[in-house]
């Protein structure tokens, strides 16, 4: 008797979550996640900000880093500014007020939901995001995080 494909699925999905380290699973209730693609598997906290902010632009692989941010309504992103700005949401849309009124550019893409972050990481080669801890990251890259 052969179980369902959705079964296996979901087995493999959960066997290869609980295999993460804890600190890649929950870094205060978020993950930073990435292309496949890309070679990087460990970022300092700063230097993930700084791409969020587009204060740092590039891998160091020298290409062109795309950021991807949750809506200023959604959980995810409180967590996510709070424990990687060191700064509220509502801190951090001011700074791109200050940014866009300045002309010194714009602020990342936004998506409604972890799916749509999910499905813009895995087709953007250089692309990095977050998403709930809880979220299962299937066709994308965990970053292990540092202070």
């Amino acid at each position: 008797m052969t179980r369902p494909a959705w079964i296996v699925a979901l087995s493999v999905a959960s066997v290869a979550l609980a295999a993460l380290p804890a600190a890649a699973r929950a870094q205060d209730g978020f993950v930073l996640i990435v292309n496949r693609a890309n070679p990087v598997s460990t970022l300092a906290r700063d230097e993930a900000s700084k791409l969020f902010l587009l204060k740092r632009r590039k891998w160091a692989s020298g290409q062109t880093a795309q950021p991807v941010d949750q809506v200023e309504s959604s959980g995810v992103r409180r967590l996510f500014s709070n424990g990687i700005h060191l700064m509220d949401v509502p801190s951090v849309k001011s700074f791109w007020q200050e940014i866009v009124f300045s002309g010194k550019g714009e602020p990342p893409p936004e998506r409604a939901s972890d799916e749509e972050v999910l499905a813009f990481v895995r087709a953007t080669p250089n692309a990095v995001g977050y998403v709930s801890s809880a979220t299962l990251t299937i066709g994308v890259k965990i970053l292990t995080m540092t202070p």
